[in-house]
């Protein structure tokens, strides 16, 4: 099942290949993977399981399980799908702008929904139900440029997001609960007490919107605006379903819940009426089927909600007839459509005539819809009035919604094909391939009829798990001369007389119109708050950063403060300090921060600043982590350099002042702030019930093969953590380079006028090719195109001195990492202070000299190495980083030894060089490019 699931999203990858390359065929060949699976599911026993181990600790699995209620959508999941694709290679134009993203996204769609239904495991069905909604935004998006894709993909994503993230809710507390978050478990145990009625709540209200029931129905009908094979797939045959497919999947267990059933049988009736009254209001006919699929979705869940078996079983029935009919006929406005370039029945006349086939099909499927023997919606239908004889209100809701689903059922046969006494509309008769998928369905809905009792003998594994009851009876074409043969004709007869007094009941509907309605609602909550949120951003987003640290201050000292002052006496004891050094350097750092808030200057303040950090990477070395204290001081001087390089283009003093009073709010929340995190790291430390995990540290190290922790916790024990941080900090770096480059960055010339005259920068020739002249291998060029004032001739020495021993002390820093202080971090930042220093000393084009890549090479190098490491131990151990010492013994170096995480770290080295490298080319090259214009400027001037 993983196998199949994975099948539908590699092909999702290929598709959009496939489709540039192949053209539209290409959607032939994508159609193969859910043929492929709909052969698989007709084969594979039921039930079946399949387990995979995911995140064990939260007792989350790759769990699935294919019964009966799952081989039905499974069916309809891939059999329509497959049908829909093969549509999809004769409905779009060749080339159309945006076709490959949407063959991948489809695709994806179908793999998603598939993974859904399969699910055994609450955590992973939830996993699968947000990609459904995530897909689904995105087709219905298809048309970016249009203003109603957008707006109904932007509802649609809102409204099914908000219920599944409630629903989520539910699904957590139901598995906690139970003890299990395996739903054939909690099936067979299912779990109670006063905590279950909510998350049944939480649960329906997700079901709910996902599967468009009022007061949701309104996304639906919007969704329209997506292409008709989306609207064919999505909105009548899988995504829409989903919600049905819970409550059906939740009903053996569940139904009898007082929470449940009135749900269910309200929500689901009410649905049933809104969705067909409107229905016979609209004019566009995929409107029109759009609000029948609503109303029949009302209709599902209802039956399969309401915790009988026989309305279980005539549930699941009409489950496999609604996605046969609903698709063919969603398929067959796209045929109108393209044949005529219109879809309002009010300007269609005579296309039956030039379409028989097509007419032909749609009403063999507009006849199982409307309940007409002997066709599978009368099957359905027949057996939905059975189950319900014994609950007369809910059995006239259900009259009353099908005669009202045959009445525009008739409405959708006449605006579509018949003769209107107007002139025929011009037709373009479709091709074979279009109209096959069409005709296919129309067979299958015919042959459901008849073959009823061999389904409901295939469909009794999921029947038998509800309790029998007085009305059960097999499903069959007929039962002889029963009530529900007899309600049967009486909703055919109404819903035609119906249809007949057509301008009657347009008259009603244009009374009874209400208003406002949930679409309307909607868009009112919608505007308040986005109202809300521009009043809110009006307060908080001064564009002060000031501002912006005393919120996140205030909060912090409200939420997390006022929780741990409530937990006053606090357990523990306190010592003042390990080593007596340590008060003198807490000291220094409370002076320096307070002697910072004082400050007018900004480079005093960047300064005092600066031993701040200092400070703390004294007190890492003062409590035995030299490996941090480096880190910590490296960290702080290449921030300094930062805050230098950007004080060039700031006026030299603040100059705004705050009143005294501000400073004292400022000075509080900031004592108040440190109070609250000390108290709360004090708290944290005394509240351990459990050794530290830390503890296990240094055996791990010594295992790893090495001694220092902090370097190998960050290579080997958490070698993903460490990439994912790494990434973290490219994103930060793009950023900030982003905000600064406002245009494309740009190149440096080959020639620059320099003091002395024309000047030609060798480290833009080509790898490999000599220099020009001997003079070239002069190094420290660049400080040649710096004015004189500019040159600091001691700071050129310094240069010359100490740039290639820093590479070399950044090398072996790398290297001894792994047992000494050092590793890939700290040996990248070095590096980076050598790059830094040369910078410092000949400007832009002594740095290109230095460093002739890019930065954003250096990074993607860098985390492809990483990457490359950790998927190669997996590949071959099974695990990320599985540590391997490797020894040698060289004659003239003795013994050497080297680890596998040694890769890995030598990843690290080169991102945090990329990284100061993009510093230095944002904040040293670009400024210097910027303050060399102006001056330009300046002298034309």
């Amino acid at each position: 099942m993983l196998l199949a699931v994975a099948a539908f999203f590699a092909a999702a990858v290929l598709a959009p290949t496939a489709l540039r390359t192949l053209g539209l065929r290409a959607f032939w060949l994508v159609a193969l993977v859910p043929a492929a699976v709909t052969l698989w599911a007709l084969a594979v026993p039921v039930p079946h399981e399949q387990v995979v181990p995911w995140v064990p600790r939260l007792q989350v699995q790759l769990a699935f399980r294919m019964d009966t209620l799952a081989l039905v959508m499974t069916l309809i999941v891939a059999g329509i799908g497959a049908l829909i694709l093969v549509y999809c290679g004769r409905y779009f134009t060749p080339g159309g702008p945006g076709l490959p993203a949407f063959a991948g996204e489809f695709t994806a769609f179908a793999g998603a929904m598939l993974g859904l239904v399969l699910a055994d495991d609450l955590i992973l069905l939830y996993v699968f139900w947000e990609l459904t909604t995530v897909f689904s935004y995105l087709l219905i998006g298809y048309d970016a440029e249009d203003r109603t894709s957008r707006r109904a993909a932007l509802t649609a994503i809102v409204v099914t997001a908000a219920g599944g993230l409630t629903m989520l809710g539910g699904l957590v507390l139901l598995g906690l609960r139970a003890g299990t978050f395996r739903i054939s478990e909690i099936l067979a145990a299912p779990p109670a007490g006063p905590a279950v009625p909510v998350a049944l709540a939480l649960i329906l209200v997700g079901a709910l919107s996902k599967s468009a029931l009022v007061p949701f129905h309104f996304w639906l009908p919007g969704a329209m605006a997506a292409p008709t094979p989306v609207s064919a797939y999505l909105h009548a045959a899988a995504m829409v379903k989903a919600g049905v497919y819970l409550v059906a999947r939740l009903a053996p267990a569940f139904a009898a819940d007082p929470v449940w059933r009135p749900v269910v049988l309200v929500f689901g009736g009410a649905t049933m009426l809104v969705g067909a009254w409107r229905a016979l209001r609209k004019h566009d006919l995929k409107l029109l089927l759009a609000f029948g699929t609503v109303s029949q979705l009302g209709f599902l869940t209802a039956l399969l909600g309401a915790g009988g078996r026989a309305a279980a079983q005539a549930g699941a029935y009409l489950l496999i007839a609604h996605a046969v009919f609903k698709a063919g006929l969603f398929m067959v406005v796209g045929i109108v459509d393209h044949a005529t370039g219109t879809r309002d029945l009010r300007k269609l006349s005579g296309v039956g005539r030039s379409m028989p086939i097509t007419c032909a099909a749609a009403v063999l499927l507009t006849a199982s819809m409307a309940g007409v023997p002997p066709l599978a919606g009368f099957v359905g239908k027949e057996a939905a009035f059975a189950a319900f004889l014994a609950d007369p209100p809910v059995l006239a809701v259900l009259a009353a919604g099908s005669a009202l689903t045959v009445a525009y059922s008739v409405r959708f046969v006449w605006g579509a094909f018949a003769d209107k006494g107007v002139r025929p509309v011009a037709v373009h008769p479709p091709g074979t391939v279009l109209a096959g998928p069409v005709v296919l369905l129309a067979v299958v809905s015919l042959l459901l009829g008849p073959l009823a009792p061999v389904i409901d003998g295939w469909l009794a594994g999921y029947g038998m798990a509800y309790p029998a009851g007085p009305a059960d009876e097999p499903l069959a074409l007929w039962h002889g001369f029963t009530v529900p043969l007899l309600l049967s004709a009486v909703v055919l007869a109404v819903g035609v007389a119906l249809f007949l007094a057509r301008f009657f009941v347009a008259r009603v509907q244009d009374r009874l119109h209400p208003p406002i309605d949930a679409e309307r609602t909607f868009r009112l909550i919608m505007r308040g708050l986005d109202f809300a949120a521009d009043q809110a951003t009006r307060f908080t987003q001064r564009g002060s950063l000031p501002v912006y640290l005393r919120y996140i201050l205030f909060a912090l000292l409200v939420l997390p403060g006022a929780a741990l002052v409530s937990g006053v006496p606090w357990p523990g004891a306190a010592r003042v300090w390990y080593v007596p050094a340590e008060i003198v350097v807490a000291g220094l750092v409370c002076l320096a921060a307070f002697a910072t808030t004082l400050q007018s200057w900004r480079m005093p303040a960047v300064l005092c600043a600066a031993v701040t950090g200092t400070g703390t990477a004294t007190m890492f070395v003062l409590h035995g982590a030299p490996d941090l204290g480096l880190t910590q001081f490296l960290t702080e001087t290449v921030t300094l350099v930062a805050f230098v390089l950007v004080l060039r283009r700031l006026p030299p003093r603040f100059v705004e002042r705050q009143y005294v009073g501000m400073r004292r709010v400022n000075a509080a929340l900031g004592v108040a702030a440190g109070l609250l995190v000390a108290a709360m790291g004090y708290v944290a430390i005394n509240a351990r019930a459990w050794p530290p995990i830390s503890a296990a540290y240094p055996q791990a190290a010594r295992e790893a093969g090495g001694t220092n922790i902090v370097n190998i916790a960050l290579v080997d024990l958490r070698a993903w953590d460490t990439m994912g941080e790494s990434s973290v900090l490219l994103i930060a770096a793009a950023g900030v380079t982003g905000l600064i480059f406002v245009r494309r960055r740009p190149r440096l010339p080959r020639t620059v006028e320099a003091p002395g005259g024309t000047w030609s920068l060798p480290g833009l020739r080509s790898f490999g090719e000599p220099p020009e002249d001997a003079a070239a291998t002069t190094w420290l060029r660049g400080s040649e195109t710096l004015s004189p004032e500019r040159r600091s001739i001691m700071f050129e020495v310094v240069a010359r001195l100490i740039f290639h021993p820093m590479l070399v002390l950044s090398i072996y820093l790398l290297f001894s990492g792994h047992g000494t202080p050092g590793g890939g971090f700290a040996a990248g930042l070095v590096a980076g202070l050598a790059l830094t220093v040369r910078y410092l000393a000949g400007g832009r084009y002594e740095l290109a000299e230095a460093m002739p890549i890019g930065p954003g090479v250096c990074q993607g190098a860098g985390l492809g190495v990483m990457a490359v490491a950790g998927l190669a131990g997996l590949a071959l151990t099974g695990s990320v980083l599985h540590e391997t010492v490797l020894h040698w013994r060289v004659p003239v170096l003795g013994e050497i030894h080297l680890v596998t995480s040694l890769a890995f770290d030598i990843g690290v080295y080169l991102v945090v060089i990329g990284v100061v490298l993009d510093v230095l080319r944002a904040m040293g090259d670009e400024l210097d490019r910027q303050v060399e214009e102006e001056g330009e400027e300046v002298i034309t001037a």
